[in-house]
């Protein structure tokens, strides 16, 4: 068996500890010997923190809240501006009712203020005649005079009721005024010409005569 002598100490090895068959590697060749390739790492993109996810879900629920409380302040508008249409509506049609009735219940109140003097003229006739007493005239003027007042009421002219009333200037036209210690405020003591009204307006005020109280 040969053995070399080393050139280096590091070339020495233990012969003890080589099997027989070994074979000897110098320590050199060792050196320079290439490392076993590393696996190449996969690249994976990270998972993105459930955190994340919560918020962007949290996101999304607010965007779709927003929406909802839009549209419905949206429906909401709507429904308030068609409820003020037929409100509106309405109204105009009742305002319409009411300018139609008032003009054919108005319309011949010059008409009927005519009809107002004929009337006038039988009560003067009726005084005139309780003067002569000729009973077959007054009857035929009271016949006259109920048709006159029963066409009247028909067209809704109904009379003042004055005398012995508490004067009243939007019924009552004072003419002539007389103190008197048996009143206490001004009081209608005589009608000096009827007057009516037409529906519940004032056709033609009273002609009155007012007693008032007396100043002490």
């Amino acid at each position: 068996m040969n053995f070399e002598e080393p050139k280096d100490k590091d070339d020495i090895y233990e012969i003890s500890e080589l099997a027989e068959g070994d074979e000897i590697i110098p320590k050199d060749s060792l050196a320079h010997k290439a490392p076993p390739p590393k696996e190449a790492k996969e690249h994976k993109k990270p998972d993105k923190p459930e955190h994340e996810e919560v918020k962007v879900l949290k996101n999304k629920l607010k965007k779709r809240e927003a929406e909802i409380k839009s549209l419905k302040k949206e429906a909401e508008d709507l429904l308030d501006k068609y409820l003020r249409a037929v409100a509106e509506m309405e109204n105009l049609r009742k305002r319409l009712d009411r300018e139609k009735q008032d003009y054919y219940q108005y319309a011949l109140s010059d008409v009927l203020q005519e009809i107002l003097l004929v009337m006038d003229n039988f009560e003067r006739a009726f005084k005139i005649q309780a003067q002569t007493g000729d009973k077959s005239f007054q009857e035929g003027l009271e016949l006259i005079h109920k048709q006159f007042g029963d066409l009247l009421r028909k067209r809704g002219v109904l009379p003042i009721e004055a005398v012995q009333k508490k004067f009243d200037p939007n019924l009552h036209q004072a003419m002539l005024t007389e103190e008197s210690d048996q009143v206490e405020e001004p009081l209608v003591g005589e009608e000096l010409q009827r007057g009516y009204t037409l529906g519940d307006r004032l056709l033609r005020p009273s002609l009155v005569k007012v007693l008032i109280p007396k100043k002490s």
